[in-house]
């Protein structure tokens, strides 16, 4: 037993600076991979290639001056980053990257908790993200801000919906909520054949949770200047900033998990072929930024209501119509 709780210790800290390390890379990967497609070079002054540029911005955000805003409520003002961090941090303990290993004689699943109800909890999780927008655009006490939260709270439950809904056909083929028996379930056939529209609809949607081009309406700068962050500094912009990446992280790496297998692959081990797909999806995020402009706010609105959320309906009918017929 005291074996166990040391190699869940041990796989929760491994699992926390890997993904720290990610998202930190991601944002040189994107800053790299604009300039490329822009025809320009990006960072290449910090270190070679420029490899040592998130330190220096990880570095810089640390000791900037922290400033407080007047008339804010400090106490929601500050715990508000902090929400949205650890709602994105909490939903990778769900995520498996692995198969199982022996470890020392003892059998290791490489997923922080493999509970029957993964898919459930993560949804619940990544939902209370919200309230971290929120409470860090009402805390700042600027209009701008609030209206930029607001913006980003209606997004983000408008697009809950049709994200929860278009991965039920996966679970009603799998017939489990377990993440790791989800990708058990895929090691003939991925669930990619079989659910195309659920996850064009599950993609779509991903972008939108995310805020990410060309739903990124809750930031974009030439309208609200920055959105709810307006009036955040030093590390507690640092932090929104790193739970918007480690977003686009979790929502990759369930994308991965749900409809391309997990870590199923030929030749290659395991981690490494869950890290390819990933690396994949990322890029895919950069390439549709450099790609797409905004749409306006009443199109994304219309569009989750009035489009994906009757297709994944339709989606769910489908597939319990097929089920039906197959068995």
């Amino acid at each position: 037993m005291l074996a166990y709780l040391l190699i869940t210790v041990v796989e929760i800290l491994i699992v926390f600076t890997a993904v720290l390390l990610i998202v930190a890379y991601m944002t040189l990967m994107e800053r790299k991979v604009l300039g490329h497609i822009q025809v320009r070079f990006g960072p290449n002054r910090v270190g070679p290639f420029g490899l040592f540029q998130p330190i220096a911005d990880g570095i810089k955000l640390i000791f900037k001056e922290d400033i407080v805003v007047p008339h804010a409520n400090k106490y929601i003002y500050i715990f508000a980053p902090t929400v949205i961090v650890i709602t994105a941090l909490m939903c990778f303990a769900v995520i498996p990257y692995g198969d199982r290993i022996t470890f020392w004689g003892y059998t290791v699943n490489l997923v922080v908790a493999d509970i029957n109800v993964g898919l459930l909890y993560l949804f619940a999780i990544s939902s209370l993200g919200v309230y971290g927008v929120v409470m860090g655009g009402w805390a700042s006490n600027n209009k701008y801000s609030l209206l930029g939260a607001i913006r980003s709270s209606a997004q983000m439950i408008s697009y809950e919906l049709s994200l929860g809904l278009s991965v039920i056909g996966v679970i009603m083929i799998a017939g489990s909520l377990s993440m790791v028996k989800i990708v058990e379930a895929q090691s003939g056939i991925w669930f990619i054949v079989y659910q195309p529209l659920g996850f064009l609809i599950y993609l779509i949607s991903a972008f939108a949770e995310c805020s990410r081009t060309p739903f990124d309406l809750t930031e974009c700068e030439n309208e609200l200047v920055a959105g709810y962050q307006t009036e955040y500094s030093s590390m507690k912009f640092g932090l929104y900033y790193l739970a918007e990446y480690a977003h686009m992280l979790v929502v990759s790496c369930l994308a991965v998990t749900l409809f391309f297998g997990g870590w199923q692959g030929p030749f290659l081990p395991p981690v490494l072929w869950f890290l390819i797909k990933i690396f994949f999806f990322i890029f895919f995020f950069i390439w549709i930024r450099a790609t797409y402009p905004r749409l306006r706010y009443d199109q994304l609105m219309k569009f989750g209501w009035k489009v994906l959320f009757p297709l994944s309906l339709l989606n769910i009918l489908a597939t319990a119509v097929v089920l039906v017929l197959i068995a």
